[in-house]
């Protein structure tokens, strides 16, 4: 990954500004640095701009032609296994190091975020199961179905704690933030060679129908699915900080309301983005707790 994006590297022309400049020095959004120049470089690559309109409208078709397939084979051609083999070897090959990087992001972030509910929500005692692959190799682990069921195990377990103890998600006192990082995660340097050049979009949108033909249509539809928790988690989160306003981030709505399986790449990345400034909104609130404590002493 060069370390200084193009978009950043060229001098900025009042008559053509580049709209990649304009995203990166807005601050409206929260976002860490490591993700911003991630995201916004693997924005303006070529791959997402000639290769990703040609590539989406094919990858529906599949998901179509699949899902008629499912019913009539519902158990055949499944297998976990190989459907991780396949992503593990297709992101150390093909997949641009920026979007190699955002995806491994998402399951340290996911994690901890799930983590921060759980030792700030009172009378409930969760035990997390957090993912935070180093390595491509962590993979092949079951990593992307594990991450679908930690997030609907995480919801049942939760919830059923309030229930049976008649409470419900409320601030406290003083919030626990030492499960949320704040800097660039440790993991391990990315392939970077001339083949590593498709991005986060497209990449997504390929991986798609293949993800939909080697799972259960149980688990295709509960990983679809889960996309709608976005909102969730951000209402559990925005009422430990006391605030009304941090759902407004979430662009994946409603979880009472099942979306087509059809947009599930596009949400899929809704869904990235959403736990990103979940992240920095939660290492905002560290930064100023943090202030508070070093003015008190």
């Amino acid at each position: 990954m060069s370390t200084q994006p193009k978009f950043l590297s060229e001098p900025h022309d009042p008559e053509d500004p580049s709209p990649w400049r304009a995203l990166y020095l807005d601050q409206s959004l929260p976002l860490a640095e490591q993700c911003k120049r991630a995201w916004l470089e693997d924005l303006s690559s070529r791959s997402r701009q000639f290769l990703l309109p040609l590539v989406r409208p094919l990858a529906r078709a599949s998901i179509v032609c699949f899902q008629l397939l499912k019913i009539v084979l519902p158990k055949r051609f499944t297998s976990s296994a190989l459907l991780h083999r396949l992503l593990e070897w297709n992101m150390r090959t093909w997949v641009s190091p920026n979007a190699n990087l955002l995806i491994f992001r998402h399951f340290h972030l996911g994690s901890e975020i799930l983590d921060f509910i759980a030792r700030n929500t009172r009378g409930v005692q969760m035990k997390t199961t957090p993912l935070k692959p180093r390595r491509l190799a962590e993979v092949r682990d079951h990593l992307y179905l594990k991450h679908d069921i930690n997030l609907f195990n995480f919801v049942i377990g939760l919830n059923q704690q309030l229930r049976q103890q008649g409470l419900e998600l409320a601030p406290i006192d003083e919030l626990d933030f030492s499960g949320i990082s704040d800097g660039d995660l440790a993991i391990e340097p990315l392939p970077d060679r001339w083949s590593n050049f498709i991005d986060l979009q497209t990449a997504i949108e390929l991986y798609t129908p293949v993800y939909q033909l080697l799972l259960t249509d149980n688990d295709f539809w509960r990983a679809s699915n889960s996309l709608q928790l976005d909102e969730t988690v951000g209402l559990y989160v925005a009422r430990l900080l006391g605030t009304a306003w941090t759902p407004a981030l979430i662009n994946n709505r409603h979880p009472l309301v099942p979306m087509s399986t059809l947009r599930a790449g596009f949400r899929l990345v809704l869904h990235g983005l959403a736990t990103e400034t979940q992240h920095a909104l939660l290492v905002q609130y560290k930064r100023a707790q943090a202030r508070e404590k070093a003015a008190a002493n």
